[in-house]
């Protein structure tokens, strides 16, 4: 083996991460919050899709389509700039959806008017974002524990096989990530938006699991092509 080929596979092997003092950071770190934020509003409410065959339905919440996105922008997140920066993404998302939800219990609690449309309106504001502390508090734990994971298994892959692989680390970190995310978050939110029984919690850990997995997946190509760009645009990867 010549020491061009050498060189050329130690730079293969060797994983490389960008600086996150940069634009592309900053406005990946705004949409995964702003993601993550509305997600957890529309988890309020249970979403009944279906029957599908026979008598079967999907039981899923109301942030079931947003939330695939948190973990393809954390997936980019963690391949370009690396675990730190993946870390700080979920401090800040996680501090911000604590203090979105604190926002909630004192807009409802404010003293509104008494009047037939004032009334209306608080018992609105009590039913829609009434719930939402709650399930913030399964979303909170669940993102930090499944995002945390995800993160943490992707840049383990990458620093064992650098540039290579990029795809089988993208499958491998998104379905350790989500079944821990899916299961936590179920298993406290499930009760909050009215699924009492067992069977029912199932329906909502698998679809929820498999569903968020398998959009993933698809969006793999995109994902990949999404990271390729970003790495060519960031100049302190390509010097890294």
């Amino acid at each position: 083996m010549n020491e061009k080929t050498l060189t050329q596979l130690q730079e293969k092997t060797r994983a490389k991460f960008a600086s996150s003092g940069s634009t592309y950071f900053a406005i990946m770190l705004a949409t995964l919050a702003v993601v993550v934020l509305l997600s957890n509003i529309g988890a309020s409410k249970g979403v009944l899709i279906g029957p599908i065959i026979g008598d079967f339905s999907i039981i899923t919440d109301g942030g079931f389509f947003l939330f695939p996105l948190a973990y393809i922008l954390g997936d980019v997140i963690s391949e370009v700039y690396g675990f730190k920066a993946a870390r700080l993404a979920i401090i800040v998302t996680f501090v911000l959806s604590a203090f979105a939800s604190l926002c909630y219990l004192v807009i409802i609690a404010l003293p509104g008017f008494d009047d037939d449309f004032g009334t209306s309106k608080q018992a609105a504001l009590e039913g829609a974002l009434g719930p939402v502390p709650l399930i913030v508090l399964a979303s909170l734990l669940a993102f930090a524990v499944g995002q945390t994971l995800n993160a943490w298994v992707l840049v383990k892959m990458k620093g064992r096989f650098g540039e290579r692989g990029l795809v089988g680390r993208l499958l491998g970190s998104t379905v350790v990530g989500e079944f821990a995310d899916t299961l936590i978050f179920c298993a406290i939110a499930a009760s909050v938006i009215g699924i009492t029984t067992f069977g029912g919690f199932l329906n909502y850990l698998l679809f929820g699991f498999l569903y968020k997995t398998l959009i993933e997946v698809l969006f793999v190509p995109v994902t990949t092509l999404v990271i390729k760009a970003i790495k060519k645009r960031e100049p302190s990867y390509a010097a890294s």
